[in-house]
């Protein structure tokens, strides 16, 4: 039985975390093909301007930093979008691209290099575009009368994904040899151009309005988990919530997915991760998602930089071979397979 969460354990825990994200992101920027000492990239976070020489600050401020900051916030955005997902479904095996937005993001990013391949900002913005589309057709089609169905989502994301998967692999056939290695480096998960600094401000603020979202309706997430008559006897607004949770984990998934490709396993592991660590309540467990998830995403793309420096291995390559073995334990174990046969 589960202890009762208080606001001080919350903030506890949140703390906690958030002190482990600022060790782990610091040590990353210290690594890589050229190193850099510990005690000067301290120095020079807190201020300094003379702890680097002119090549270091360049490597660490022009492209260390903002690459650490993207995989800290496209990590907290699965994460949080991988435990909306799981309770709007209530489908332990639910994770962001379940329902295709991966694939919708893709799609616009492969037409972007056909017609504007010139155009810095036309790749990221086309696959946002690509997956807001595809949100708005998986909710379309997953609606039977007025109701928002969880299983008709479900089974309308893997048609779209499908579908999608096919149009995707017929459209690369007509990019350039030079196109075809980067969109397939890109499909993987790939953090080694981030955007510029004012823009992860906007790609912050995105996320936190998402994550926000879900996070003031952890009380009538944990009243779904009983089931939805029973969240109705007690005043929940069932379709209010599923629908805006539905909105902020796509909104989460596809802002994420536009400026870093599709990295898988992030979204399914961490919420059950931060379940058996921390407990199930979504008010402890949407914010310790979030910061979990940057926390691994942080050290998968530090492990991908750095295992075979200095050629990268896609981020998505890391999670899925540190991921594929977890997600086999998580089944193993007898509370997660449980839950995951009830929903079959």
């Amino acid at each position: 039985m589960e202890a009762v969460l208080t606001r001080k354990r919350v903030l506890k825990v949140c703390a906690l975390l958030l002190a482990v994200l600022l060790v782990l992101g610091v040590v990353a920027v210290s690594v890589g093909a050229v190193p850099i000492p510990l005690g000067r990239v301290l120095r020079a976070l807190v201020g300094s301007t003379t702890a680097l020489s002119v090549q270091d600050e360049l490597i660490v401020f022009s492209i260390r930093l903002p690459r650490i900051l993207l995989a800290m916030l496209v990590g907290a955005a699965l994460g949080v979008a991988g435990a909306g997902y799981q309770a709007l479904l209530r489908n332990p095996l639910a994770d962001p691209y379940v329902l295709g937005v991966s694939g919708g993001a893709a799609l616009g990013a492969i037409i972007s290099l056909a017609l504007a391949e010139r155009v810095t900002v036309a790749t990221p913005v086309a696959a946002f575009l690509g997956a807001a589309l595809t949100i708005a057709v998986v909710y379309f089609l997953g609606q039977r009368g007025e109701q928002l169905s969880p299983y008709t989502l479900l089974l309308a994301g893997i048609i779209t994904a499908s579908f999608l998967s096919a149009v995707i692999t017929f459209l690369m056939n007509f990019l350039s040899g030079r196109d075809l290695r980067g969109m397939a480096f890109w499909l993987m998960g790939d953090m080694s151009n981030p955007p510029p600094l004012d823009l992860l401000f906007w790609l912050f603020l995105l996320i936190l309005g998402a994550i926000l979202a879900v996070f003031m309706l952890a009380n009538n997430l944990n009243l779904l988990l009983a089931g939805e008559p029973e969240a109705l006897q007690l005043g929940v607004n069932v379709r209010r919530t599923k629908l805006i949770v539905y909105l902020a984990a796509s909104l989460a998934t596809g802002v994420a997915v536009s400026v870093s490709g599709a990295i898988g396993y992030v979204g399914l592991l961490v919420p059950h991760l931060v379940r058996l660590l921390f407990g199930s309540d979504y008010r402890l467990l949407v914010p310790a998602s979030a910061l979990v998830g940057a926390v691994v995403l942080l050290v998968a793309d530090t492990l991908a930089r750095t295992v075979i420096a200095p050629t990268e291995l896609p981020v998505g390559a890391v999670t899925a071979v540190v991921g594929a073995p977890l997600f086999i334990y998580l089944l193993r174990r007898p509370r997660f397979a449980a839950a995951a046969g009830s929903k079959e």
